[in-house]
């Protein structure tokens, strides 16, 4: 088997070459008559290194053309020839610069379920009194609501002609706002909830829960919560439940469709985490149960994930955690998360 591979940023140079070895030893452990063939393609340093290009000339170049150079079209071609790919986690610039390299992965790959297991594993320091309560699978949307990026800088006309056109629509912002667009459609929506269900069905698990704060926006992340239900009503009939029409007779092996309000459900994984499953949510929502959920078991450290298209059945797997500079070349980063994702 042939799989891409990613080297990372940062820590990346120490936890990615760990991985393999650890998975070399467990294929030929599993399939002695067998062995992954690793190709590695370019992303973020190690691309722009490639490139030749100076600082001054890099310097130059507009965000797009730089994304070109930091994450080469060959690589993503690749990735779409083989399905499936492994990568450490590469840099992002923070507030300028260009655009999350590891975003526009899942964007031009149209990767649009993150997945991401939280379990405890004995040993592991864990802040949780309980940690072995807390086993969930977090779906989280990964192309639409904060992750489109359609926003203006404050103070650009952009911004002024946004803000004329929500003034003529009745909403009245202050003029010297950024603004952002948060996209959450149908069809992004039902596909994601759709692999969560589906999942859950597939792997005998107990529940699916919508997570979104529907009370305060009713027409996005509240649209996200209907639509759920509606995807369970008409596609899993006979494999789900709605938690409201549980009863003591009701039939057993259903999956139950549940909804919680997004601060509640932090409260929620807290004192009641054995009462969740799988949990389908929105992109940013997502972003924080997940880190969350990482944290009650041990840390990102301990947390695999994978950004996956279950439609094309094309799939990066990924550390969770981000490059921490200050610890590469030490070799002091545990290479957990990445050899769980690699497990995925």
């Amino acid at each position: 088997m042939k799989i891409p591979y990613i080297t990372g940023d940062g820590i990346g140079e120490d936890i990615t070459p760990v991985m393999m070895k650890v998975v070399d030893v467990a294929v030929g452990k599993a399939y002695p008559d067998r062995r992954i063939e690793w190709i590695k393609v370019m992303a973020g340093r190690e691309a722009r290194i490639m490139s030749g290009l100076s600082e001054e000339e890099l310097e130059s170049l507009t965000p797009e053309e730089k994304h070109e150079i930091y994450l080469p079209q060959e690589t993503l071609q690749t990735i779409r020839k083989h399905k499936i790919a492994i990568k450490g986690p590469l840099e992002t610039p923070v507030g300028e610069g260009f655009r999350s390299l590891n975003v526009a992965i899942r964007k031009k790959l149209d990767l649009y379920a993150t997945v991401r297991p939280s379990k405890w594993y004995p040993g592991t320091p864990a802040p949780l009194r309980h940690p072995e309560k807390l086993d969930v699978v977090i779906f989280r949307e990964n192309i639409e609501d904060v992750y489109a990026g359609i926003e203006w800088r404050s103070g650009s006309l952009d911004a002024e002609k946004v803000i004329g056109f929500l003034k003529e629509m009745g909403y009245e912002v202050p003029v010297d706002s950024a603004i952002g667009v948060k996209p959450i459609s149908e069809t992004g929506s039902k596909r994601l909830i759709r692999s969560a269900i589906r999942y859950a069905v597939e792997n005998n698990r107990r529940s699916v829960t919508l997570v979104h704060k529907g009370n305060i926006m009713k027409y996005t992340e509240g649209a996200f919560r209907n639509w759920g239900y509606e995807v369970a009503e008409t596609e899993f009939k006979d494999q789900t439940v709605k938690e409201t029409e549980l009863k003591d007779d009701s039939p057993p092996g259903k999956v139950v469709i549940k909804d919680r309000i997004a601060d509640q459900m932090f409260q929620q994984l807290l004192l009641r985490p054995d009462e969740y499953d799988v949990i389908a949510t929105m992109n940013l929502n997502g972003d924080y149960l997940s880190d969350a959920c990482s944290a009650e078991i041990g840390g990102l450290g301990m947390a695999p994930g994978a950004n996956i298209n279950f439609e094309t059945g094309t799939a990066v797997f990924e550390a969770t955690h981000g490059t921490a500079p200050s610890h590469a070349g030490l070799n002091e980063a545990n290479p957990s998360s990445l050899i769980l994702s690699a497990v995925m």
